[in-house]
């Protein structure tokens, strides 16, 4: 009976790592398997629950059917593809319905990903533009309702390729294209439909916080071209090697017609640096993205313009994908930077229920900050009643924790993320996050 409800376990866990696994690349040389790992062969698919935890959107609920398809195991744990597709809510009023492709073999030497999804949250957060200068301490804050928050959904829509380039080792070339439908109102809950919020004082100044024409949301088009080196011996759970990304976006404005089209660039950097073999792991990240050009809607200015997502939510600096420990989206501006430091462990490795198990730990700290001001001057313009400009500067935001890891067949991986903002003004609660795989 015991063996059997941690069989169980174990599948509840796989139904969840669908979705929040990155794309892979194409497998050069030999298969990378583990001495002594179970060989997984053809399909491997099912209909599954989707359970996990964030301290900022609550516990996830819903169901989800994964299909991994690894063909005659030769690449194991590699896969010729995967799909998944989501239908999922936190208790927080979020919603998830997704649809995932990635192939890295259905074309020679190309791999394709393919992401639709629509996401709608009741309780948005929204802290106001550039880090520190907008007080978290705000005005309402001492009322029965939260007032950093708002009520929007947005479908989402990316398609990207990546080839090699000019037969160079690592070295790919990437180009994709992005489609957004934004939607945003105050909080439509029993209970705000009166209350006061950062949105509502945004919406209604003359200084073009958040002007008329895009308050509401809007529609934006991307166009994306870039180059990816990737030398990592494994997608999921890398110990050696280095995969950076530099991608160009450019944002027409093609359907709203409001003037907002833009350029931006946007740099991620992860290296991994094996201390003792594939035991001990020093990894690191940077990222970087600014604006070259043009404008953005207030609604697009907190989105990570991502090739290849890793995580299935890439908004705003703050949360569990990016700086953990900060409240979410806590940092937006029209420029930002990020940094991700952990120190990961294999603890202990075993095989159990014909499964393939790592149990590992991850201490950690990140920090990100503000590089470029959005609409500055509009917020020195307001007046001081509205409390919306803090008077203070603008600095780097610091989290630090740990993590459990509980990794199955080297492609799924449970983690448990404890972390603190290191300063007041980012939150001062313990954070708590229960989701699937490394952030980076």
């Amino acid at each position: 009976m015991k063996k059997n409800l941690l069989l169980i376990l174990a599948l509840l866990l796989v139904g969840s790592a669908y979705s929040q696994d990155a794309p892979q690349k194409p497998l050069q040389g030999k298969s990378d398997k583990g001495k002594g790992d179970i060989i997984k062969k053809g399909w491997n698919f099912g209909p599954l629950p989707v359970v996990s935890y964030d301290a900022d959107l609550g516990f996830q609920y819903g169901a989800t059917c994964d299909f991994f398809y690894y063909g005659d195991g030769s690449r194991y744990p590699r896969y010729d593809f995967k799909m998944n597709v989501e239908a999922s809510r936190h208790t927080g009023g979020s919603s998830v319905l997704r649809f995932y492709g990635d192939f890295p073999y259905l074309v020679k030497n190309t791999k394709l990903f393919l992401d639709v999804s629509y996401f709608k949250a009741k309780k948005f957060e929204f802290f106001g533009y550039n880090g520190y200068e907008s007080p978290l301490d705000f005005v309402w804050a001492d009322s029965a309702h939260n007032p950093h928050v708002l009520d929007r959904s947005q479908f989402r829509f990316l398609a990207s390729m990546q080839r090699p380039l000019l037969g160079l080792k690592h070295l790919y070339w990437t180009a994709g294209l992005a489609y957004y439908h934004t939607q945003a109102a105050p909080v439509s809950i029993e209970g705000y439909e009166n209350a006061p919020s950062l949105y509502h004082v945004y919406c209604d100044t003359a200084v073009g916080l958040i002007r008329a024409d895009e308050a509401t949301g809007g529609n934006t088009t991307q166009f994306r071209l870039g180059l990816t080196y990737d030398s990592r011996d494994h997608n999921t759970i890398p110990s050696k090697g280095i995969y950076a990304e530099g991608t160009l976006t450019g944002t027409p404005d093609l359907i709203d017609r409001k003037g907002y089209g833009n350029l931006t660039f946007t740099m991620l950097w992860r290296q991994y640096v094996p201390l003792y073999g594939d035991k001990l792991v020093f990894a690191y990240r940077l990222g970087t993205q600014n604006l070259l050009a043009g404008e953005m809607p207030w609604y697009m200015v907190n989105n990570l313009n991502m090739l290849f997502f890793h995580k299935m939510y890439t908004e705003g600096l703050g949360g569990s994908n990016t700086v953990r420990g900060i409240n979410r989206n806590r940092v937006m501006g029209a420029g930002f930077s990020f940094a991700n430091i952990e120190l990961r462990w294999k603890v202990v490795a075993f095989q159990f229920v014909n499964q393939n198990w790592i149990i590992g730990l991850n201490p950690f700290f990140d920090a990100g900050m503000v590089t470029q001001k959005y609409r500055e001057e509009a917020m020195l313009k307001a007046p001081e009643s509205l409390a919306v400009y803090s008077g203070e500067k603008e600095g780097v935001h610091t989290g630090t924790g740990c993590g459990l890891k509980i990794i199955m067949n080297t492609n799924f991986v449970l983690g448990i993320d404890f972390a603190k903002a290191l300063d007041k003004r980012d939150g001062d609660e313990l954070k708590i996050y229960i989701g699937f795989n490394y952030i980076f």
